[in-house]
């Protein structure tokens, strides 16, 4: 009997799973006693059976294994006897017959794991790790694109004001001169209220447009019957428009030879957006313009010479104090970024590449924009790529030479003698109207060479005094050159000698 029920496991054990095993042949009915490991309503721990003795032991969910024996009936013992597994567990089943007693020396063993055991928990395992990557990568991505959302926002915070707010209510009788008057008094030093600021910029109707260049457009716009120039910048260059207004709106920026800050700000729906800058309007357009259509007499000279170099002081020198102001160098100098106003005098504008010297930890603050400089305007130091970024004065002795150029634009058209040149860019004989680095390195840093003088100006002492000073602002060594505070008083002893008063 026990032979017959190892031959039966046999044949269970070799059928592929879903197949059911062939039943155990009939066997007559005979008595007999089993092992039985439940003594309770037993009798020394035995039970009598018409069918089978078994034993079994089986591995529950704890992973404890559990021992049991016992007495099967004849009828349905053929699936009982069978190693069936129940849920998750392993279990392992022997039978007999074959004797009294016989189920006590069965030792059935449990079957190995099954293989798609480990594969579903392998599977298991390896998506919830995937889940976990995934899920942790994506909260990752969107707390560093909040991070550097907010960083933008907070950079732009001081002028992105939201678009929906009312109006500040600015009296109907207030000018502009009025406000910037009590701003001024008021102790910020700083400029308009940024609330001030989007009222008037809200107000403004654009008349007609005067300029444009890479940097945008520039529009002559009223604000109360107030003239006021308008400088709308490309989306591309918000870089530009976000350091010119943080250099106008800086403590003591304000000068009179320094172009009259009015407002700022961002206009636009969720398709387009404008950057405006709101300044102070004048007529006679930028140096460049006026000097072509406009000849001096020595008063004239001087004080466009004089007012430009006042602006440029101003914008060098550092002010100390609780509300001070850094030393700030502008890198763009040139006849179109100075401004004639109406008395004959000159205002320094576009500041959208100005670097700012930190006196409290000795750094350079750079503008983060791609524009550079022009390049005929540009120093020896500049276009060889021997300038130091790190050393603040480099800045401001770069400036210098720039500013030598814009002197001798200013002296070709002062009159002596009745004779005057035509107006004429620096260089314009010896590189072509729109010059390459290449073109400016050779003619300044390789031969060395700078704009000629006419031969009149020898015969003049005002002049000839200005050829000195403008070939000691452009000098090949930058330390060699004069400082913004050296040439200022220069101009205003030659202003003294001539009996003029600026």
């Amino acid at each position: 009997m026990y032979l017959r029920n190892a031959v039966q496991k046999n044949i269970d054990n070799g059928k592929k799973d879903g197949e059911t095993a062939a039943p155990l042949p009939p066997l007559p009915v005979l008595n007999c006693s089993c092992y039985h490991s439940c003594p309770e309503g037993t009798v020394n721990n035995t039970c009598p059976t018409t069918g089978y003795c078994f034993t079994k032991i089986e591995e529950e969910e704890s992973g404890a294994i559990l021992r049991t024996s016992g007495c099967l009936g004849l009828e349905g013992s053929d699936f009982q006897c069978r190693d069936t597994p129940v849920s998750h567990q392993r279990r392992s089943i022997e039978c007999c017959r074959d004797r009294d007693y016989c189920n006590d020396y069965l030792n059935p063993t449990l079957p190995p794991p099954r293989h798609t055991d480990f594969v579903d928990e392998s599977i298991h395992n390896m998506a919830l790790l995937i889940s976990v990557t995934v899920c942790s990568s994506i909260l990752a991505l969107i707390l560093i694109f909040c991070y550097f959302r907010y960083k933008r926002q907070e950079s732009r915070a001081r002028y992105s004001i939201g678009l929906e707010q009312d109006e500040t209510y600015i009296p109907s009788g207030e000018s502009l001169n009025d406000l910037i008057e009590q701003s001024q008094s008021s102790g910020s030093g700083s400029g308009l209220p940024l609330l001030v600021q989007r009222t008037i910029a809200k107000q403004i109707q654009m008349v007609k447009q005067i300029g444009k260049g890479r940097y945008g457009e520039v529009w002559m716009g009223r604000w109360r019957g107030e003239k006021v120039a308008v400088k709308v910048f490309f989306t591309t260059e918000e870089a530009s428009w976000f350091r010119e207004t943080e250099i106008y709106q800086t403590v003591l920026m304000r000068h009179e030879n320094i172009l009259g800050f009015i407002a700022a700000d961002i206009k636009g729906t969720g398709s387009w957006t404008q950057l405006y800058l709101i300044t102070d309007y004048h007529e006679n357009g930028s140096l460049y313009d006026y000097l072509k259509s406009t000849t001096l007499d020595t008063k004239g000279m001087l004080k466009l010479a004089y007012s430009s170099i006042s602006g440029l002081c101003h914008l060098h020198t550092e002010i100390f104090g609780t509300k001070g102001k850094p030393a700030i160098a502008h890198r763009d100098l040139k006849s179109k970024n100075l401004l004639v106003k109406k008395n004959g005098t000159c205002c320094i504008a576009d500041l959208g590449l100005a670097v700012k010297f930190i006196s409290d930890t000795n750094e350079v603050d750079i503008p983060p924009n791609t524009r550079v400089g022009t390049k005929r305007y540009m120093p020896p130091e500049v276009l060889d790529e021997s300038l130091n970024r790190n050393h603040f004065q480099s800045y401001i002795m770069a400036d210098m030479y720039s500013f030598g150029l814009i002197l001798w634009e200013i002296a070709r058209r002062c009159v002596s003698g009745g004779i005057v040149e035509e107006y004429q860019l620096p260089y314009h004989e010896m590189v072509p109207s729109d010059p390459s680095y290449e073109d400016m390195r050779d003619i300044v840093c390789i031969r060395r060479l700078r704009p000629s003088f006419p031969n009149r100006w020898t015969s003049d002492e005002c002049l000839r005094q200005m050829g000195k000073l403008m070939t000691e602002c452009w000098a090949q060594n930058p330390a060699s050159r004069l400082t913004a505070l050296r040439v200022k008083k220069t101009l205003a002893k030659m202003s003294e000698s001539q009996d003029i008063k600026l």
